[in-house]
């Protein structure tokens, strides 16, 4: 799973063979755009690809979302910024700890959780929807507590199941440090064929895609493509790499550039505003339609969604959709053009039934991002997080599956 790949850059690196281990995987299997969750972030978008369900089951609604049950700001790690706002020993604890012990939703079954129940090995390298059986001691002092994660468990060289000898992890994010390590440890895993199943999650192309743009970061692609060739090359080549696995090759969630920003909270200075990339959600008291017209013409929204009784209600140029599950689908009212976007209805009826979601749930217009907690954003680079078409789209290639 490469993060925050879109179609477009896989399509592109593969037909100018810029990236030979991909353009291997694409030769081998069957392609097709496929669509992500909402919101398209990343918490959110692992989190749904580890247990199969949209957020209304597994319960992680953003990036940074407040806990209604403790009274605080959950923040994931929005910007450097945003997590000392919120709190830096609090963020990290969530992010490390309590996304799987205690946010992930009790409903949700995790593909690690699944595989082990029946006897199978599952593995995973870096993602940070990790929830298994098996308990891990860190390999740092500051962290003082077990990780319960698949059986074969790397987390940025924070929680170990095996000694690999890989380099650390955290070295040098901007040099790709993070998937110089999860390739050297699915080396190592690889050489032994030391799973049934195994999650490996390369970030770093995401991280320079934020800086750089959507469709821009060739050289981190470039990483990502080594570290697929490394698993290749560990399983004695292609041959015998195909012989032995079927794979499935993805995203979580697509990008779009972005060169506008705007302030959420300054439309609601009576409420809770958590934002961040291309969505926000807000948390007050009153009546959500009322709290959606002050949004009318703001700045950098497209799409206001929020629940009316049984109905969820799309808001859009001061203009409303309602929809609602049927046996048949969905029954709507108004103009369905107001979510014109893939997936729509499925998608915001789900990120709606979250039982953390905000009264509202805001998608970014085109061209533009939320501020987080301490105003950090990526204008002039790359995001992600709304309903568009560029943020939810990714690539899905599979090998070897029936």
């Amino acid at each position: 799973m490469i993060d925050g790949l879109t179609p477009s850059m896989f399509e592109s690196a593969v037909a100018e063979a810029r990236t030979p281990a991909l353009a291997l995987l694409a030769s081998e299997g069957e392609y097709s755009r496929a669509t992500s969750t909402f919101p398209s972030l990343t918490p959110v978008c692992l989190s749904s690809l580890a247990t199969g369900a949209h957020p209304d089951v597994h319960e992680i609604p953003h990036l940074v979302w407040y806990h209604r049950g403790e009274g605080r700001l959950v923040e994931y790690g929005s910007s450097f910024g945003a997590v000392i706002a919120a709190g830096a020993r609090r963020s990290l604890q969530d992010t490390i700890y309590e996304l799987n012990a205690s946010h992930l939703g009790k409903r949700a079954v995790t593909v690690y959780e699944a595989l082990e129940d029946a006897e199978l090995t599952a593995a995973a390298i870096n993602i940070t929807c990790y929830r298994g059986r098996t308990p891990h001691r860190p390999t740092v002092r500051m962290l003082t507590r077990p990780a319960y994660g698949p059986k074969r468990f790397f987390f940025y060289s924070l929680f170990e199941s095996d000694v690999t000898g890989a380099p650390l992890a955290v070295r040098n994010r901007p040099a790709g440090t993070i998937d110089a390590y999860a390739g050297s440890v699915g080396r190592w895993l690889v050489t032994r064929d030391g799973f049934d199943f195994l999650v490996f999650y390369l970030s770093d192309y995401d991280y320079a895609s934020h800086t750089q743009g959507p469709d821009a970061a060739h050289e981190a692609l470039g990483r990502c493509d080594a570290a697929v060739g490394a698993l290749i090359e560990a399983a004695g080549g292609e041959a015998e790499f195909f012989e032995r696995y079927a794979v499935i090759l993805c995203s979580d969630h697509g990008q779009t550039e972005v060169s506008e920003v705007a302030r959420l909270r300054d439309h609601f200075p009576d409420a809770l505003v958590t934002a961040s990339n291309r969505a926000g959600m807000v948390y007050a008291e009153g009546e959500p339609a009322a709290l959606a017209r002050r949004l009318d013409g703001a700045p950098g929204v497209e799409v206001v969604l929020f629940r009316e009784g049984v109905d969820a209600v799309a808001r859009r140029d001061g203009e409303e959709l309602r929809f609602r599950p049927t046996d048949a689908g969905f029954s709507t009212a108004g103009d369905p053009g107001i979510l014109d976007h893939p997936n729509a209805l499925v998608r915001s009826w789900a990120a709606l039934g979250n039982p953390n979601a905000g009264e509202l749930i805001v998608s970014a217009a085109p061209g533009w991002e939320f501020a987080d907690l301490a105003g950090g954003n990526h204008a002039g680079g790359g995001s992600h997080g709304s309903l568009t078409t560029g943020d939810s789209e990714v690539p899905m290639l599979t090998i070897g599956l029936p």
